[in-house]
């Protein structure tokens, strides 16, 4: 059984203590009494996640951390002492977080953004600082299509993400125009794979399928206001902070719904046909 992850076992047998569970090599887990539920009987397979309990010994829970074994999130740091820090990662015991992994003086009730590992030599979780060492290279096609992104701090260029928990990417300042907060997740399209290996992200599909995206959402904003004080000759910024898209995309969902007879096009506004 693996540490940090997952685990598929069977239960072996039911004590008052709780259950043990049995993978394929034999090997024996606790799953304390008070995760247990009326379902679980001996024989049947539960997903455990296995981790290290206060006194070193392996132990599962059915409950789930907010990282899992190489994957990346924004922890609240609970408590720092001589020997480092610990976050809050979703479970009783909190993650463990050494003075060697810390890249700056950590502050307590603070986030910061930490990938869990795993130490062959001591066979221990802990978290790290040390992110950017952890990211795939991605060398595969998925240009367009749509990903799962963690949004992480801003630079000069834009705002960094981490790519569906494992790439890295950057979403440019002109592509986005809300506010974003560390530690918040959103959904995202791969506008480019780079040479280095990362990615390229923009909010808006990088395909036809966003002008099909875009018509839409541009009718339901107008079932709503029934009027809305844009035209072909808008500003692209004010286009981008009352739509959330490009004066481009604009213009080709514009475009369809006249062509449609859905929409009137006025000197200042466009208008939805009743």
């Amino acid at each position: 059984m693996q540490l940090g992850i997952f685990n598929k076992l069977i239960i072996n047998r039911l004590t008052i203590v709780g259950a043990f569970l049995e993978d394929i090599q034999g090997n024996e887990v606790l799953l304390p009494k008070k995760y247990l539920t009326d379902t679980m009987q001996v024989d049947s397979e539960v997903s455990v996640f296995i981790m290290k309990d206060s006194e070193n010994r392996i132990v599962a829970t059915t409950e789930t951390p907010h990282l899992l074994l190489g994957g990346f999130a924004y922890l609240r740091i609970a408590e720092i002492n001589p020997f480092g820090a610990f976050a809050d990662w979703g479970l009783d015991k909190d993650l463990f977080i050494p003075f060697r992994e810390q890249i700056y003086k950590l502050f307590i009730d603070e986030i910061y953004l930490f990938v869990l590992k795993y130490d062959h030599e001591t066979d221990r979780l802990y978290g790290s600082m040390k992110v950017k060492k952890c990211f795939d290279f991605c060398d595969a096609a998925i240009t367009g299509q749509e990903v799962d992104l963690l949004i992480c701090e801003q630079t000069e260029l834009g705002i960094n993400v981490i790519v569906n928990n494992k790439y890295s990417g950057l979403i440019y300042s002109q592509d986005f125009n809300k506010p974003l907060e560390r530690g918040e997740s959103a959904k995202g399209f791969v506008s480019k794979v780079r040479e280095d290996g990362k990615l390229d992200i923009r909010f808006e599909p990088t395909t036809f399928e966003k002008y099909d995206i875009a018509t839409e959402k541009l009718l339901e904003q107008l079932r709503k206001e029934k009027e809305i004080f844009l035209t072909d000759h808008s500003n692209p910024d004010d286009i981008r902070e009352q739509l959330g898209m490009s004066k481009k995309t604009f213009k080709q969902a514009v475009g369809k719904l006249y062509r449609h007879r859905k929409i009137n096009l006025l000197s200042d506004r466009i208008a939805l046909i009743e």
